[in-house]
């Protein structure tokens, strides 16, 4: 080792140079032997200026390797690579979350198969049966979507979140028909679900868990149940007066009162269900602690988060879409099927619409009965009629008053008796807190009666259509 105003550093042939690169939490090394800094001798020599050994200076080498750029690019491209396979993981594993991780999926392909029907054949008997068929998984989907959202957002705007699209699918096809001028399809379906709700997904679950735990009453919390149903009485009286209003021919304009009444209405409804709102997510009673327990025990059943918050928004936003697709062939099928079943638009309307449309909503709420957690069946049964009698009807009235659609809530005399009635024994049935499988059957027994009360009604605003036409 010599020193001629520098000092010079010989290094064997079999020396080797080491970099070392760290990435995620690892690293990676890589060797590589024989790299020439200049020969002398056969030998590798690297210079060093005297400042290097004594000052921080970092280290010059002054023979510049094109090899060592080299290799720099090869690991930056070695990390672009990386990227684009973890962005097609991610990619794959949200398609796998969202298409293939329920077994309801199954029925994916019929909302294509109803476009393809309607294009080659028209037939509007099949059309309407596959896009309620198709609807059935992307209403599960989009129920899904919105509590893995809600998990990013905190627990207000995750409820608001629920609140605005627990009942999505409903509002979406009453607003195409709403567009189509079918205002009794809008009445009629949205009375459906809520009757569904309250006698058939509620008697189902005090059936089924009453049958599970049939050595003892299920006990859920009477609170919670007194407000949904004074909400639901509320609702009631806002659809009941304009009906009453209307057949009694009272009007002081006529034709005009009851429209004019039925928006006032519908704006104080919707005022109500916002403070209900409001003072649910803030918490200030105890009765509320079912729906605590409702996003608790959903976030057991996840157990954590599937996907990412923009995976959420982007899946939402193509359900969403997906949904208004089909809704826009479903309600155009409609009156086809009713001719082609031979079976009368009111039936459809109510029965079959909300039971095939809310089937994923209905089967959580028995599963959860059977598991001895009757507050979130309640919350599901009972929350979503409070839903759509308090927001989803009203906001219909306005959507209508927007589009100059002459959308009121006079649901005519015979569905507006259907529904207090219908509310007056549930309420009589939730009134002690308990439930059993013989409350299940007397639920499920009322509404096979409603099923049948609709399937021999003439709806007399059809009939008045049909002597114009």
């Amino acid at each position: 080792m010599e020193n001629k105003g520098g000092r010079r550093l010989n290094v064997d042939t079999q020396s080797s140079y080491q970099l070392e690169m760290f990435e995620n939490k690892g690293h990676i090394s890589i060797s590589h032997s024989h790299l020439e800094m200049g020969k002398l001798d056969g030998q590798f020599e690297l210079e060093f200026e005297d400042e290097c050994c004594v000052g921080p200076s970092p280290l010059i080498r002054n023979n510049s390797s094109p090899e060592i750029e080299n290799h720099n690019e090869s690991f930056s491209n070695a990390g672009e690579k990386c990227s684009i396979s973890y962005m097609k993981y991610r990619v794959f594993r949200s398609l796998n979350i969202i298409l293939f991780s329920a077994k309801i999926n199954l029925l994916m392909p019929c909302g294509p198969a109803a476009i393809a029907v309607k294009c080659l054949t028209g037939q509007h008997g099949w059309v309407f049966l596959l896009s309620l068929l198709g609807v059935v998984p992307l209403a599960e989907r989009l129920g899904f979507v919105t509590e893995q959202l809600a998990f990013f957002t905190g627990p207000t705007v995750g409820g608001l979140l629920n609140a605005t699209f627990g009942n999505a699918t409903e509002l979406i096809i009453s607003i195409y028909a709403l567009k189509k001028g079918m205002i009794r399809v809008v009445q009629q379906s949205l009375l459906g679900s809520i009757l569904s709700n309250m006698l058939l997904v509620l008697g189902c679950a005090f059936f089924c868990g009453g049958i599970v735990y049939s050595k003892k009453d299920q006990v859920f919390n009477k609170a919670a149940v007194t407000v949904n149903s004074g909400l639901l009485l509320m609702a009631v009286m806002g659809l009941l007066f304009p009906a009453v209003l209307h057949f009694t021919h009272t009007e002081i304009h006529l034709g005009k009162s009851e429209l004019a009444l039925s928006r006032f209405s519908s704006c104080i409804m919707l005022v109500a269900y916002a403070s209900y709102i409001i003072f649910q997510l803030r918490g200030q009673n105890s009765s509320f602690d079912a729906d605590t327990e409702h996003g608790e025990s959903q976030k057991d059943e996840n157990e954590e988060v599937q996907i990412s918050k923009g995976e959420a928004i982007f899946w939402l936003f193509i359900v969403t879409i997906w949904i208004s697709v089909l809704s826009e062939y479903l309600v155009d099928a409609i009156e086809g099927a009713s001719k082609a079943w031979n079976m009368p638009i009111a039936f459809i309307s109510v029965i079959l619409l909300p039971i095939v449309g809310n089937a994923a909503e209905h089967a959580s709420a028995i599963m959860f009965a059977m598991k001895d957690k009757l507050d979130i069946s309640l919350g599901v049964a009972i929350g979503s009629s409070t839903q759509i009698s308090m927001f989803g009807i009203p906001f219909c009235v306005v959507i209508g008053w927007i589009m100059e659609r002459h959308m009121d809530l006079n649901f005519q005399l015979f569905e507006t008796a259907a529904l207090f009635i219908t509310v007056l024994v549930v309420a009589f049935m939730l009134q002690d807190g308990t439930s059993n499988y013989f409350k299940g059957v007397m639920l499920i027994l009322s509404y096979i009666i409603v099923a049948a009360s609709f399937y021999v009604h003439v709806d007399p605003t059809s009939e008045e259509n049909s002597h114009r036409n």
